[in-house]
């Protein structure tokens, strides 16, 4: 009797997960779930009474992320290609019900969340990976059409703009650069001409200006990243703390646990600001190996680019690799004052549960294309990518 049975069949073609992309996010993860408790315990003692609180929502949100990560990779990558359209409308009017008063939820004075019970939800983290998603769909499909203005240019723009200006009405410019870096990238590899994409970010910098300079905080940000030891006790108080926090860190750190600027020197030193307090906890030493894990991770991701089965998986792989290594590029940079504030986290490793969950769904997307699996199921590649691969179709 034959064994050719469709358990047999999937067993046969199922692809293997990559270690070092997985290895790295999850080593990413418990890294960050230490860092949260160690950056956090003081605060939250202080503030509610319970020195694992912000760990405890973490947690929860880890969980959450790790449940979606596994799901989609069973799920399987190419199966999200029809769910694009749908969760890029169901985040557009997530968006949208934050700008409601009674829905939208307030904290450090920008209305973003939405209040779900355990955890608070951050629609702008989703909009991130939906556009990806919805690019690298959009992409595929058009192919070679993508050259022409009304079909690979405008309407990108258009739905990329959509996002933007809703996360700039909750005053989150931070986000809305990562999305405009994204969209520029994908466009790109999609083959859109350049000068159109020239003229897109030539037009982007005066309105990009304009909201710095007519926003008072935004200029303050500025003027503190030009000379922040100038004013030390005032605008520039959080990043001249911050790298006190990195030069005292020396080589090998304070010890876990026993760094200062935590103790209320050091605003959002679990969130944005979370590389500071490892610096000066772990040293250039436990630096270095963080920035190598997100190394690890791009260097993975761009492999899944390369060697994707079809043009959605490497589309979805570029776009994938490109928000979760500029989004840490943009945080660790502002952490060594080599750009202004922007309010991103680091992905994996910050406090911020919204973050953890579509970064760890990004992550279980991203091992989907990188195993080369639909529902564990290789596809044949594409002659154009086999191309790219340097391999035969």
């Amino acid at each position: 009797m034959s064994d050719d049975t469709a358990p047999a069949r999937r067993a046969r073609t199922a692809a293997p997960l990559d270690p070092w992309l997985l290895a790295a996010v999850l080593l990413l993860t418990g890294f960050g779930l230490v860092m949260v408790y160690s950056a956090s315990a003081v605060t939250a003692q202080a503030r509610v009474h319970d020195q694992f609180y912000y760990l405890k929502r973490q947690l929860v949100a880890a969980g959450v992320g790790l449940a979606l990560l596994l799901a989609l990779l069973k799920l399987g990558y190419r199966r999200l290609e029809q769910l694009a359209v749908p969760l890029l409308l169901l985040v557009v009017v997530a968006l949208l019900a934050v700008l409601v008063p009674g829905i939208g939820k307030v904290a450090g004075g920008a209305r973003r969340w939405i209040d779900l019970g355990v955890i608070r939800f951050q629609p702008a983290e989703a909009a991130k990976v939906v556009l990806v998603l919805y690019l690298a769909r959009s992409l595929a499909r058009k192919k070679e059409r993508v050259r022409m203005f009304s079909i690979g240019f405008l309407p990108h723009v258009a739905v990329t703009g959509l996002l933007v200006g809703l996360v700039l009405a909750e005053r989150d410019l931070g986000t809305a650069v990562i999305l405009l870096v994204v969209r520029l990238v994908m466009l790109f590899a999609g083959g859109v001409k350049i000068g159109y994409l020239l003229a897109s970010v030539a037009l982007a910098i005066p309105v990009g200006w304009y909201l710095i300079a007519g926003t008072p905080y935004r200029m303050q940000r500025i003027t503190a990243f030009l000379d922040p030891w100038q004013h030390r006790e005032g605008i520039g108080f959080q990043i001249v703390e911050s790298l006190l926090g990195i030069g005292n860190g020396g080589w090998f750190g304070q010890g876990l646990g026993e760094g200062k600027g935590k103790l209320f020197y050091l605003p959002a030193a679990h969130t944005d600001f979370i590389a500071a307090v490892i610096a000066e906890e772990v040293g250039l030493v436990g630096m270095s190996l963080l920035v190598l894990l997100f190394a690890v991770v791009v260097w993975r991701g761009f492999r899944a680019t390369v060697l994707a089965p079809d043009a959605f998986g490497c589309y979805l792989a570029l776009g994938l690799t490109t928000l979760i290594g500029s989004q840490a590029l943009v945080n660790l940079s502002v952490v060594l004052g080599l750009l202004p504030t922007k309010g991103l986290t680091l992905p994996f490793v910050s406090y911020g549960g919204s973050s953890l969950m579509t970064m760890l769904a990004a992550a279980g997307v991203l091992l989907s294309v990188s195993g080369g699996q639909g529902g564990f199921l290789r596809a044949q590649r594409s002659p154009r990518i086999a191309a790219a691969a340097g391999s035969r179709p």
